[in-house]
């Protein structure tokens, strides 16, 4: 299945990239083979994995591929030592001289002569802890910046969240108002056309001579 996606690197991307490369490079692999497993994951080229990773991710991580490297020369020294090596022996040569017998002493080697030799490599590994951790400090001092900001932003959010719901709460009391307003003028309305209509017609009565009521027109 061919690989089509173009689409940006997010920081998870860019941070998985990070991580696969400098785990290959303290495994004492190639980088190439780290572009090709990230490749095979996000599904890009590994070509564009080299791309992002020289053109924007490794700056970032200068002081971690230094410590990643070291750690490589680290690892392979161990395995050098680990491995079995074939040592003849050591057997005191026995001399004679008149009667008495005696053996030449052992002979001195160069770590018994420099009893702090074996401490180097953990100095080594030290400063570069030192040096790495400080690396981060500043990221995280970088961070930190973003981070207030982010905060500063949540917290105006906050207030305009707020201020959009008390206008809301406004808008919706004066709706309200207006509603009672269009009633009470809607029933003055009424009442005036029945005063009119009663005051359009009052029939008038009149008397007759031989006692009866008569409706006077108008």
């Amino acid at each position: 299945m061919p690989k089509v996606r173009q689409d940006a690197w997010s920081h998870e991307d860019d941070l998985l990239l990070a991580e696969t490369v400098l785990r290959h490079i303290r495994e004492g692999s190639t980088q190439l083979n780290a572009f090709d497993e990230v490749g095979d994951i996000l599904n890009r080229t590994s070509a564009a994995c080299g791309f992002r990773w020289n053109a924007e991710v490794r700056q970032k991580y200068e002081q971690a591929v230094e410590l990643a490297k070291k750690q490589r020369k680290e690892k392979k020294r161990k395995e050098a030592k680990q491995q079995p090596t074939y040592q003849k022996p050591h057997t005191p040569v026995a001399y004679q001289r008149g009667e008495e017998e005696f053996s030449l002493p052992e002979p001195v080697t160069e770590t018994a002569m420099h009893p702090h030799h074996q401490s180097k490599s953990a100095e080594i590994q030290l400063e570069d802890v030192i040096h790495y951790l400080k690396g981060l400090q500043k990221e995280s001092s970088s961070t930190g910046s973003m981070q207030n900001r982010l905060n500063e932003l949540e917290s105006q959010n906050k207030e305009l969240m707020e201020h959009n719901n008390q206008l809301t709460s406004q808008l919706e009391s004066m709706t309200e108002d207006y509603q009672a307003m269009i009633q009470i003028m809607d029933r003055a309305r009424k009442m005036v056309m029945f005063d009119d209509s009663e005051h359009a017609y009052k029939p008038q009565f009149r008397m007759e001579k031989n006692g009866n009521l008569e409706n006077v027109a108008r």
